[in-house]
């Protein structure tokens, strides 16, 4: 396949320097980091931060600037950055009232992030955090549920951006955070495995018919798979398995994101949301926040995912409105 590009072993560099050039309004980057940091960092105010691996563009420097996140880590792609660069970031982002770090379930982010906090600590900053676990697919091998951090964690970007350009201290972030964390679910299926930058060869096998259900935001297959019939038909399996893990009843109010994983045309995720939209219609829930485009990708993955957030809060919601600067929201 062909490709936009250098040598590839230079394409997050060039690819961060890109996105600096470009978002010079939201953000800017620290020199030979993968630092982003936010051009309206506000003064006595708890700094939220986040980040992982590049190949999820625009995540998650996509959320970095005004009332969203004070700096992103980036590191190389699919691969969490080191301890100290994140812990460079705490000291770049910290204003002084502490960190709230925004960091996605898998083993080696958890690490990555946990040691920086104990850096930052040992250095007199006061860091806090939430890990988020919005996917409630299945292993094939065992049928437990992976609760990996995916798309879902942008709208955790955004109301605890929110909450704490309000003014919430650490505490309250984290008591905030983790309870839309606990409202919040997510699947995701693909329709053609993605190709990291350097390799023509696909991530996994999927023949040109199918669609494989569970998909990882990393490229990982998922836990079954079986022929495309229709957007509609895809829409009611997956409301119908975010369903299971809410109490549903007439007037429940929810914030969905439909999700393109890298190369879905827009056409098709409206399709898809009007789809969803019309199932959640029938079930009278309330639709009171939605977003439909490309938050968390997986390089050229071709899918799309679907995000359920009950609002339990009002505040939710409001924080979701709250007018925000940054590239990508």
């Amino acid at each position: 396949m062909k490709k936009i590009m250098n040598k590839p072993q230079d394409s997050v560099t060039q690819l961060l320097n890109g996105i600096a050039f470009a978002h010079d309004d939201c953000l800017k980057r620290i020199p030979q980091t993968g630092i982003m940091l936010s051009q309206h960092i506000e003064p006595n105010k708890v700094a939220v931060i986040s980040g992982g691996g590049t190949g999820h563009e625009p995540a998650h420097s996509g959320y970095v600037g005004k009332n969203m996140l004070a700096a992103s880590i980036n590191g190389p792609i699919f691969t969490p950055p080191e301890a100290t660069e994140i812990f460079e970031a705490i000291k770049q982002a910290d204003q002084g009232n502490g960190v709230f770090m925004i960091v996605k379930n898998f083993e080696a982010d958890v690490a990555n992030f946990l040691a920086a906090s104990a850096l930052a600590k040992a250095n007199g900053h006061q860091v806090a955090h939430v890990i988020v676990n919005d996917d409630c697919s299945i292993e094939k091998s065992n049928f437990k549920k992976r609760r990996r951090g995916v798309a879902g964690t942008v709208f955790v970007h955004k109301i605890v951006g929110a909450a704490a350009a309000n003014g919430l201290d650490l505490a309250s972030l984290t008591s905030l955070a983790t309870e839309v964390v606990a409202s919040m679910n997510t699947l995701g299926v693909a329709l053609a495995p993605g190709t990291v930058p350097g390799s023509s060869v696909p991530q996994f096998s999927l023949d040109v018919s199918d669609i494989s259900f569970g998909i990882g935001i990393h490229g990982e297959a998922g836990y079954r798979t079986e022929p495309l019939e229709s957007s509609e038909k895809l829409a009611n399996e997956l409301v119908n398995k975010l369903k299971i893990h809410y109490r549903c009843y007439p007037g429940m109010k929810m914030a969905i994101m439909v999700n393109g994983l890298g190369s879905t045309p827009l056409l098709e995720l409206y399709v898809f949301a009007n789809d969803v939209r019309r199932l959640l219609a029938l079930e009278e829930i309330e639709v009171s926040f939605k977003k439909v485009g490309n938050f968390m990708t997986s390089t050229n993955m071709s899918g799309v995912s679907l995000t359920f957030l009950e609002l339990k809060e009002p505040s939710w919601l409001a924080y979701l409105k709250e007018p925000v600067l940054t590239y990508a929201w």
